[in-house]
């Protein structure tokens, strides 16, 4: 589930590495062995974690195809400590990656041969960054000499250059902070014009439970000035689209739904916020429950999806059932959160039947052009599957072990 990581973890011994994955591992000082030797041919990098014995382990996959009915192989994969993270802009041939084990992002390049060669290190340290955590979309890559990293932790928007690999400068995200909460981002922020809306959900530090407030950080990336603008209304508001009509719709994630679906009382009702970007201020007049979208069931989450529509996660209790007491994590990531299609104009809502039920919690990656994958946690989150939303399938397209937080076509 979508979980801020606050802990490091140390790297895995060999031998509870072995027990774990029954595979072997390459050495990340060394690079991958080649994929296929036709620039041509797309290359793509997934990145896995692997947990055991309390300690976790990730892993860098290259593939030269995204249609296999095999697991990915770890064998030839470059180890990174923790829980890693890569990133980059979509086919420029590099790969950003950073852990949950320090502030530093590494740089590596695509050969022509398909490997990964290990170029320059810029670390946010001296900013006050000790552990780079979340989601891939943290990083937003705006040119080639601007990118930057959303830290929850300090509160700060990091500026970096990636080709250079150099900080440029930190900017602090006023009122961000939440004294008893802890803030977490989304994992698809909304670009439009010159802009960046980031959404952010907080969640109390101690106890189950959500805070009721909604947030957007939205940076102008001409000046890189951040403003963060709030509504009292919604809470644990982390997904956000662009509507037909250039507004930003922003709604309760799956997690937040699961927890007013399991506690209620004064937990905040999952609801649909409109967000005018060009005034950058809350719609007051907009304001929908998220259930009167879909027949009154639990519903969170809204993603992107074709042609002035959005996608809605809402579960289905008629093959899950949620018992008293049950951890609202539990019940977000039940495999049993079905897809609805939202038309933004009408705001009407239809259940996709093809698509079938799947963990509430989905990140969207995209392959070439015109194709959308959607992850799913499966077999006790050991295991990812990367399926079909374009077609509305819902076919697995591949899996890995581990949990695949990551996913970026290189070439």
């Amino acid at each position: 589930m979508k979980l801020a990581s606050s802990f490091r973890f140390p790297r895995l011994t060999a031998t509870a590495l072995a027990l774990s994955l029954l595979a072997a591992c390459g050495d990340d000082k060394d690079p991958v062995d080649p994929i296929d030797e036709t620039p041509e041919k797309p290359v793509y990098a997934a990145i896995a974690q692997v947990s055991a014995n309390n300690e976790s382990q990730s892993y860098v996959i290259l593939t030269d195809s995204v249609d296999q009915t095999a697991p990915l192989s770890l064998e030839k994969a470059i180890e990174v400590p923790g829980r890693a993270l890569g990133s980059g802009p979509m086919k420029s041939g590099s790969l950003y990656v950073s852990s949950s084990e320090g502030a530093e992002v590494t740089r590596y390049d695509l050969t022509t041969e398909g490997t990964l060669e290990k170029k320059a290190t810029v670390s946010f340290q001296g900013r006050g960054v000790a552990s780079i955590g979340e989601y891939q979309n943290q990083f937003q890559f705006i040119s080639n000499t601007k990118a930057y990293y959303f830290d929850g932790r300090t509160a700060q928007l990091i500026v970096w250059n990636p080709t250079d690999m150099t900080l440029v400068n930190a900017v602090t995200i006023n009122g961000l902070a939440t004294e008893g909460a802890v803030t977490t981002f989304a994992t698809h922020p909304v670009r439009t014009g010159n802009l960046v809306i980031m959404p952010v959900g907080w969640r109390p530090s101690a106890g189950v439970g959500i805070t009721k407030q909604a947030g957007l950080v939205v940076v102008d990336t001409t000046t890189d000035a951040v403003t963060l603008v709030k509504d009292d209304r919604c809470g644990y508001v982390r997904d956000g689209v662009l509507g037909p009509d250039g507004m930003v719709y922003v709604a309760t994630e799956a997690y937040g739904a699961a927890v007013f679906r399991v506690a209620g009382g004064s937990t905040p009702v999952p609801c649909l916020l409109k967000f005018n970007p060009q005034t950058r201020t809350f719609d007051t007049t907009f304001y929908r429950e998220l259930s009167t979208l879909t027949g009154g069931a639990a519903t969170g989450s809204l993603l992107p999806g074709p042609q002035g529509t959005a996608y809605l996660r809402v579960l289905d209790e008629t093959v899950y059932t949620v018992n008293a007491g049950t951890h609202p994590r539990v019940v977000a990531s039940a495999q049993a959160w079905t897809w609805w299609q939202l038309r933004l104009d009408t705001l009407t809502a239809t259940k996709v039947s093809t698509l079938p039920a799947s963990t509430g919690s989905s990140f969207l990656f995209n392959v070439d052009d015109d194709r959308v994958l959607f992850t799913e946690f499966a077999n006790n989150s050991t295991t990812t599957n990367f399926r079909e939303l374009s077609d509305q399938s819902g076919t697995v397209a591949f899996s890995t072990q581990g949990l695949a937080f990551s996913f970026l076509q290189l070439r």
